[in-house]
């Protein structure tokens, strides 16, 4: 098993966009008020509910990535340069050439990457996020400030992945793979008070029985 690589914390301040104003309550200033819970409770905390996925329209619903920090690095840059084991070159307007990234999805160093969000955008929008606000749903597709969000992985895995939740895929790895994923899993949803429905619910607790001893860091989301 590879050594998973530490990431910094990338925290970016979301300022005005063009179209419309990022909540300053969503600027990563400040650590988000945290708790810990054992994995069954924080599963147990979830809101259980039917998805619905009437009206989901990816860029319309979430936008694309952005450059919050007005650096010349959107979203997608950012998180490539924090995860990066072999830094890619930076030219110009942040074009990125190069580099190597570790994929603990699937364990394995590559050298093309896909960014996931870990809670998928079509499974937050079924979840809760439908009657959330366009500014904060753009927030939340370009979270920066809590690192289990947004993930570098390989291209396979993100793209088996897609849009499911843990109810018809989870990292096809050792337990205490599954138990980080699901923990993430746990602690997003919390984090932004989205709901999981029955199927997903009851996958959660059967994975759960792998995780015996496993904490959930839950920061609730501004």
């Amino acid at each position: 098993m590879l050594t998973t690589v530490a990431r910094g914390l990338v925290a970016a301040a979301l300022t005005v966009l063009p179209v419309l104003t990022v909540p300053a309550a969503a600027q990563a200033a400040a650590p988000a008020p945290r708790s810990t819970l054992p994995l069954d409770e924080a599963i147990d905390t979830l809101t259980v509910a039917a998805e619905d996925r009437t009206g989901y329209d990816r860029q319309e619903a979430f936008g694309g990535w952005i450059d919050a920090d007005r650096d010349g690095c959107n979203t997608r840059a950012e998180v490539l340069l924090a995860e990066a084991v072999e830094q890619p070159t930076v030219t110009g307007r942040c074009t990125l050439t190069g580099g190597r990234w570790y994929s603990w999805y699937d364990d394995r160093l590559v050298d093309r990457t896909d960014i996931d969000h870990a809670v998928p955008l079509a499974e937050a929008w079924d979840s809760g996020a439908s009657q959330w606000t366009k500014a904060r749903r753009v927030a939340y597709a370009n979270y920066l400030g809590d690192d289990r969000h947004l993930v570098a992985v390989s291209q396979r895995s993100n793209r088996q992945k897609s849009d499911q939740d843990v109810a018809t895929w989870i990292v096809p790895d050792a337990p205490s793979q599954r138990c980080r994923y699901l923990s993430d899993q746990v602690a997003i949803k919390l984090g932004w008070h989205l709901s999981v429905d029955p199927a997903e619910h009851a996958a959660m607790v059967r994975i759960a029985g792998e995780c015996p001893g496993v904490d959930v860091i839950v920061e609730r989301a501004p």
